[in-house]
């Protein structure tokens, strides 16, 4: 089924967790997308070993091996045309591309960020998120644009803020949010449910699993 499904390369930086996601979503039948290779700019990523564990192509094509982004850019590129890859998910890669990059993948390449955007783009999110003493943070699956962390917003889960929270509880509580929503967004990009209209991303409306505001404090009881 693999043939009928939208072929996606995942791009990482790291672990890989958020990839992990993807592919165990990708398995179910019915999922929309095959993930067809893993790519990484570091070739000590863990991810690439859980790639090729999981029964996925991976390869690191390292960074610090070229003058400048443009040829790194022209090696990953090649790398996933020669995949067949229709669409790109970044999922913690930790690369600026360049203008040239992101407009060769217009509007096929996704990512994942852990805030609220367009609060608190680029690194030590949470670090930020608990120094503004916001009460509720998250994180947003966006379409690539030129700008760090820029682009239409294809889906946001939002994570409450708790008394005692650091950094690190924090991270945790948005990441297993995050494992959630990419596998989501992913497929209702890739099957065409949501689409781009400009800057923004239209669809059907798509039903929340909480029809109520998330208070935080919560309110006070009758």
């Amino acid at each position: 089924m693999t043939d009928k499904k939208k072929r996606v390369g995942i791009l990482i930086s790291g672990r890989g967790s958020n990839m992990m996601s993807l592919i165990a979503a990708a398995r179910d039948p019915a999922y929309p997308a095959a993930i067809v290779c893993v790519l990484s700019n570091r070739p000590d990523a863990e991810g690439l070993r859980k790639a090729e564990s999981a029964g996925i192509k991976a390869r690191a094509i390292d960074h610090a091996r070229f003058k400048n982004r443009a040829e790194f850019e022209a090696e990953l590129d090649e790398a996933l045309h020669e995949a067949g890859v229709e669409l790109v998910a970044c999922a913690g890669f930790m690369r600026l591309m360049t203008p040239g990059f992101i407009e060769r993948w217009r509007d096929r390449m996704l990512n994942i960020h852990p805030s609220l955007l367009p609060a608190f783009p680029g690194l030590n999110t949470h670090e930020r998120a608990l120094a503004a003493g916001v009460r509720v943070t998250g994180c947003t699956v966006h379409v690539v644009r030129a700008e760090m962390d820029d682009g239409p917003i294809v889906a946001q889960a939002a994570v409450p803020v708790v008394d005692g929270d650091t950094a690190e509880s924090l991270a945790a509580r948005v990441l297993e949010a995050e494992h959630k929503l990419y596998p989501h967004a992913l497929a209702l990009f890739v099957s065409g449910r949501v689409q781009i209209a400009g800057e923004k991303v239209r669809g059907p409306q798509v039903s929340i699993n909480q029809e109520k505001a998330l208070f935080s404090p919560p309110l006070k009881g009758p």
